[in-house]
């Protein structure tokens, strides 16, 4: 694709000037890294790392009916506590997974849904096809709002430096806070396995944050982080990359998710169909493998159980902090036990492996 037909975020011009690498990500020009992907990863895992996540899509949904519709959209059982947040999947009526989103209660009547950069567009097409009925309003957000993700144990530190109220924050908290005279809306989460915050403000405040956190970088002070390191954090601490590791073919429960559904809170779509599909049961499921010998797993390398081939990675990457190659993939139901011995075709030569469940290295939140 051209670059003149990618979209940029409000930090396009900072982020090149840091010395980041471009590149297309699902139509943005986005920096795959800056001072390269293993110092970018370990300023994470030891001190600060601040990730460019403003392509992400924000959408609010406000009026009476905001909760109601919200969990219509929603598998897990949605939080109507104002300052709270839910993990959820946004299903189809035959159960698949549309996308996975983060909703947040700013009020009773007023929450903000983040989705993912590739479906924005069209989660926000659904949402409106669905909120027929309800007494809501629907706004997508993105172009108005800049969003950066501030991760690792010291990122409390620099937040609390802009946001002290944000200190009282626990997980997937929301607070919407002062800001260089406008308001920004402060997330505890990430995509790290780390303790970190997002930040979301228009796009000259979301400028502003950058250049205060980027004056004070250095060995101990927030380090740019871009999307190779965001990768290779998120695979190591567990978590799914939806497009990659999950889509409408998959549900969650076969994308080692089930914990996010919620069968008796009531309807929902396409609860009729997970009920039967999970009735029926599956053959495949998301399952981390860890390699016991030296290689790089990449998406698409088969995984072997004996002189059967049992699945193949969606994901694949040498993780920094165990020092070892590391992957995901559906696989069958022989190696969904952890510690089951396989093998992963690299380039032609199997390799001895593990399976893996959940994180493979213990997340600090």
């Amino acid at each position: 694709m051209s670059t003149e037909l990618l979209q940029r975020t409000p930090l396009y011009s900072r982020l090149v000037e840091a010395g980041g690498r471009m590149v297309d990500f699902h139509g943005w020009e986005m920096p795959i890294q800056f001072a390269g992907i293993l110092a970018e990863h370990r300023a994470v895992r030891s001190a600060c790392g601040v990730f460019d996540v403003s392509h992400m899509g924000q959408i609010f949904i406000t009026g009476p009916d905001a909760h109601r519709l919200v969990e219509r959209l929603n598998c897990n059982r949605m939080s109507a506590e104002p300052g709270r947040g839910t993990y959820a999947h946004l299903l189809s009526e035959e159960g698949g997974i549309l996308d996975d989103a983060i909703t947040f209660c700013l009020a009773p009547d007023r929450f903000l849904a983040v989705v993912n950069a590739a479906t924005d567009a069209d989660d926000f097409a659904w949402m409106q096809r669905q909120s027929q009925g309800h007494d809501v309003a629907l706004e997508q957000a993105s172009a108005r709002l800049g969003m950066l993700a501030v991760q690792g144990p010291r990122a409390p530190e620099w937040i609390g430096r802009y946001f002290p109220d944000a200190m009282a924050l626990l997980r997937f908290g929301v607070a919407e806070l002062p800001w260089g005279g406008e308001t920004a809306y402060v997330m505890r989460t990430g995509y790290t396995g780390e303790d970190g915050f997002e930040v979301a403000a228009s796009p000259e405040g979301i400028g502003a944050f950058w250049d205060e956190l980027m004056a004070r970088g250095g060995a101990e002070g927030p380090t740019p982080c871009g999307l190779g390191s965001r990768d290779t954090l998120r695979l190591e601490s567990g978590y799914l990359l939806y497009g990659v590791d999950a889509d409408a073919t998959r549900t969650p429960y076969e994308a080692n998710c089930g914990w996010v559904v919620k069968l008796d809170k009531g309807d929902f779509i396409g609860r009729e169909a997970l009920m039967r599909r999970k009735a029926a049961g599956f053959t495949e499921k998301l399952t981390g493998v860890r390699l016991l010998e030296r290689g790089v797993p990449r998406s698409g390398c088969g995984v072997w159980l004996n002189d059967r081939e049992i699945g193949t990675l969606t994901s694949g990457s040498f993780a920094p902090s165990l020092g070892t190659g590391i992957g995901a993939g559906y696989l069958a139901q022989e190696a969904w036990a952890p510690g089951t011995r396989v093998e992963v075709d690299l380039h032609g030569k199997r390799v001895a492996a593990e399976t893996v469940r959940g994180a493979f290295r213990r997340n600090r939140v």
